[in-house]
Formats: C-alpha cells, structure tokens, sequence
C-alpha cells in the first residue's frame, strides 16, 4: 500500500471522527409545537452553552449549534422551568425518596392552648388600707404596735394628740351652747344661723376623722377630749406600723398599711405568641410548693396594656378567694391558664412553614415530583399545628420534611428564569421619547427646500 492511500485514509478518519463529536455534542432540540398555534411560538432562543446570551430570532453559535427555543409556560415544547409559577421545582421521585419528602393535608382541626407559666402571690389593691391622719399631732397611746396582728374592723388602733382637733372641739361645744339660747328666739333668721353654725363645725370635726362615738361622747359631756382615736376601717392584718409612741406625725406620716386576705391577685406572664389566647374572665389555677397537693382556682381579671421592656412579655392579673389565707402574698406560684378553645380551625404543622423573616411560605405538592411555592398569611400557634388565614384551601398538601432542599432549589430556578428572560431593546430607537425625536427630526429634513 502506497504512502497516498495511508495518508487518504488518516483524513477520513479525522473528519468522521470530528463529524461524530460534533454530532455528540449538540443538545436534543425541543419537540416542535403545533403548527398554527400562535400560542406556542418561541419568546426567545438562548445560547446552547450560555444561557445568559439570548436571541429574539433564531441563531447559532460560534461552533454552529442551532440556539435553543424557549417557549411560554403550557406549550409542549416549555422546559421544566418555565412550566407553573415562579419558583416551582421539578424533582426525580427518585430524588424526593432519598432526600425524605413528607408531607401531609391541609384540615380542620379544633384548637386549643392551656398556658403555663409562672406567677407571685400579691396583695388585691382594692383590699389594702394607707391610713394617715387628718392633722398635725403627738402620738398618746398605741394600741397595736406589731406587724401581722390581725385587726378587726373599727378596733382602736392608737390615740392622737392635737391642737387644731381640740380647737375644733370647743368651736362645736360653743356652737351647741348658741343653739340652746337661740333656738327659741322669735327672730326666724337668728335660730336658722345658730343651726347651720352647729351642723359646720360639726362637719369640721368629721373631716378630721373623729369617730363618731367620740363626737357623741362630746356632746353628751360637753367636755374637751385631747385625743383622736384612729380606727381600723375593715378586718384584715397589719403589714406595716409606721409610728411608735411620743412620736410627732403630720398628714404625710403614714400610720399603718392594713391588708384584707381574703382575696389575693397573682400576677403572671406571658409571652407575645400567647397573647392573643388570653381573654379576661378564662379560668386559672394555681400550685404552690407551700402548699402541696393543693389547686387554687380563679379567673384573669385583667390583661395589662403594655409588655415588660427586658423579658418582652406582659403581665396578666389573676383573683384567688383566700378564705384560709393559704395563699401568702410575695410567694411563687405555678399558673395555668385555660384558654378558650378554636374550632375548625384551618391549619398546617408548624414544621411546613419556611419563614423568612418578610414572608412565611409553604411549599404546595401539584404532583408527582412538582412543588409549587405559596405565600400564606399565619395566625395562632398551638400544639405543633398553626393556623393559616390565606394562602391555602382545605385538602391541599404542603411539604413537612426537607422543604428547605426544595427552598434552595426553588430560589435557584427563580433566579435562573429571571437569568435567562430577554431584557428589553436598550438602542436609540427602543428609548423611550426617541423614536419621536428621531421623526421629528426626519420631517424637518424633509420640509426643507
């Protein structure tokens, strides 16, 4: 065999052997869509190797590759990703069973949602007596001296000397003298008088807290009493003594701090998600480690307008009847509150929602392999479940496992699509205000001689 045929036989293979690679290389075409439909024409051509370089008309590439068509979403020949809604991902089953897809119905379910939490034991505000005095003076005698004693209502609890009390009493016992002379006198206007000068200065002597059994004794002997009695205004315990015997006092001393158990308020917080489960008048309970085996049971009373500025929670106000003053004011206590409960309430696990901080999404099943992203507006949390308010129907399914996979995935197409979309004409004749600038220009050219 002769040098010329083995050099003719080398060219062959070389040229079939580039002719087969470039066979190999170039990318199965899209099935062609029907003819005649308008519909399914292509929006754009893209680059085979650059999805980046689109075409509004069909091209090649500088290795002769046809330019790929992309067509609008329902066509037949639509790829993947520009069939459904932005970001829907398109997964092998395969795929989905190793990367542990689960997923559940979207239902009706009831709700409910017993708070616990935490709570201190105070005093019921209503039920709590300042008491200080009316006017400026010596402490005489005190009758109760001790934190904690019980006191009865009106029991005597000290004796106060002062100076404008008995002023106030000689005014009175000379006002009951003009009473007795004038009384009779024939001078309508002059027994009016002395009636209303009794019943003033007798007024002035109930606003400085004199009882009223010293006022009788007062007008029974007709004789001065240096002493003011203070009085306790209802049952209940001392809880502070702020004078002692001897010691001078004005209206901005206070006496004593009395307390009536029989009712207590417990004060427990909450946190903002709980919020909107609590309603004045749900009923609470309460245990105590002081008291074992014990449950307390009341109600919230009231919900506080404002949320503590360090723990970001709010306070709630609950009332206990405390008939064997079992519940001790400043003690902790276990609170649980029972919530009213929702029914049929539209929700979904909680491990569905993919919360991004502007947005919480979910990731709807529209077939086999095929999820489809769906923004869904929340409402209350509870027991794992959450209440959806919009964004899906009763019977749909949502992704509850590995759906923030599917989430990367989903971004990733959305930004491809976004990628390979064909920006708008950017030249001289696509600028807006150009086109008619340019005509201008042309007629001006054309009406001149």
């Amino acid at each position: 065999m002769s040098l010329k045929w083995i050099a003719m036989t080398l060219v062959a293979l070389t040229v079939g052997l580039g002719a087969g690679y470039r066979l190999a290389q170039r990318q199965p075409e899209p099935a062609a869509p029907a003819a005649g439909d308008g519909a399914c024409e292509p929006m754009f051509y893209r680059h085979p190797m650059n999805p980046s370089i689109t075409s509004k008309t069909p091209a090649k590439d500088e290795m002769g590759m046809d330019y790929v068509p992309v067509y609008p979403p329902g066509c037949p020949g639509a790829t993947q990703e520009t069939r459904g809604p932005a970001g829907t991902v398109v997964l092998d089953p395969t795929v989905v069973q190793t990367i542990g897809v689960r997923t559940a119905k979207v239902m009706r379910r009831d709700f409910s949602h017993p708070i616990h939490t935490v709570g201190r034991v105070t005093y019921d505000e209503d039920l709590l007596a300042r008491l200080h005095p009316k006017t400026e003076g010596w402490v005489e005698q005190l009758y109760i001296g001790e934190t904690g004693e019980f006191v009865a209502r009106d029991e005597m609890l000290l004796s106060l000397y002062s100076p404008q009390l008995v002023a106030s009493e000689q005014e009175y016992l000379l006002a009951l003298k003009s009473l007795r002379l004038l009384k009779t006198s024939p001078f309508r206007d002059i027994a009016q008088g002395a009636r209303d000068l009794v019943k003033s200065a007798r007024e002035r002597l109930e606003l400085l807290d004199v009882p009223r059994h010293q006022i009788r004794e007062l007008e029974r002997t007709g004789k001065i009493m240096k002493n003011l009695h203070i009085h306790s205004p209802f049952d209940g315990y001392v809880v502070q003594v702020g004078v002692r015997e001897g010691q001078y006092v004005t209206p901005q001393t206070e006496l004593y701090l009395i307390a009536d158990l029989s009712k207590v308020w417990v004060y427990a917080d909450i946190y903002e998600y709980e919020l909107p489960w609590v309603r004045v008048g749900d009923p609470a309970e309460i245990t105590l480690t002081a008291v074992p085996g014990r449950v307390f049971r009341g109600q919230v009373v009231y919900v506080y307008p404002y949320a503590d500025a360090k723990t970001r929670t709010v306070k709630v106000r609950l009332e206990f009847d405390n008939p064997d003053l079992l519940l001790k004011p400043e003690l902790f206590a276990n609170a649980t509150l029972h919530t009213q409960p929702k029914s049929g309430v539209l929700a979904i696990p909680s491990e569905a929602v993919v919360r991004t901080g502007l947005k919480d999404h979910v990731f709807v099943v529209r077939g086999q392999g095929r999820f489809e992203p769906r923004i869904v507006e929340l409402g209350v949390p509870a027991d794992g479940w959450v209440e959806v308010l919009a964004g899906l129907t009763e019977g749909e399914e949502v992704v509850v496992s590995s759906q923030f996979l599917i989430d990367s995935e989903s971004k990733l197409q959305e930004a491809l699509r976004k990628f390979t979309t064909p920006q708008p004409e950017t030249d001289m004749k696509g600028m807006p205000g150009m086109n008619m600038e340019m005509e201008k220009n042309t007629s001006a050219k054309e009406s001149r001689p």
